[in-house]
């Protein structure tokens, strides 16, 4: 027997003898089953990296109930920066938001983009808003550069038909029209 196969066995032997214990440690000490089953997974992980280092007969459980109690606090920390960095992210996107509302048009202009159907707007606003080329589209949308022009072209006609329909006063069509005839693409 080769010595990687001895280290599978005392792994093997270990990890059978101290599993069920192991596990109901941790799941004590959980709120939820898949995060005692990520926290028993890192603890055998860490038993099996630090295979040497674990003692002999019986006082194994609680090198590893030591392993466990480590791999929960780390596991408990990620948690809290996740919550921390969702909140702060939810608080960003919502001051963004309430910052973009400001900027929103009202009037005919946006009813006219509205109106639209979601593919239209999605391409005049991968133009408008993100401010992609012919090529970029077609990324985006997994088509050719000549379906998006060709795309695109149609959903401006529809934009201007929809802003001439609302009656848009002139400087809102001009701003539409801006919108609708940018040709770059």
């Amino acid at each position: 027997m080769g010595p990687l196969d001895e280290r599978r066995r005392r792994f093997e032997e270990i990890y059978a003898a101290c599993h069920d214990p192991v596990l109901g440690y941790v799941m004590r000490r959980t709120e939820d089953g898949h995060d005692a089953a990520d926290v028993l997974a890192e603890t055998f992980l860490v038993a099996w990296r630090r295979l040497d280092e674990i003692p002999a007969g019986d006082r194994a459980r609680p090198w590893l109930f030591g392993v466990a109690r480590r791999v929960l606090a780390n596991h408990r920390r990620g948690e809290r920066r996740r919550t921390a960095l969702g909140d702060r992210l939810r608080t960003e996107l919502g001051n963004a938001a309430r910052a973009a509302d400001h900027h929103v048009e009202s009037g005919a202009v946006a009813e006219a983009f509205r109106s639209l159907s979601d593919d239209d707007r999605e391409l005049l606003s991968l133009v408008g808003w993100e401010g992609l080329d012919a090529g970029q589209i077609a990324t985006v949308l997994g088509c050719s550069r000549n379906a998006v022009r060709i795309r695109l072209h149609r959903a401006r006609k529809r934009f201007a038909r929809e802003l001439k329909d609302r009656g848009a006063n002139a400087e809102s069509q001009l701003r539409g029209a801006r919108i609708a005839k940018e040709e770059h693409v």
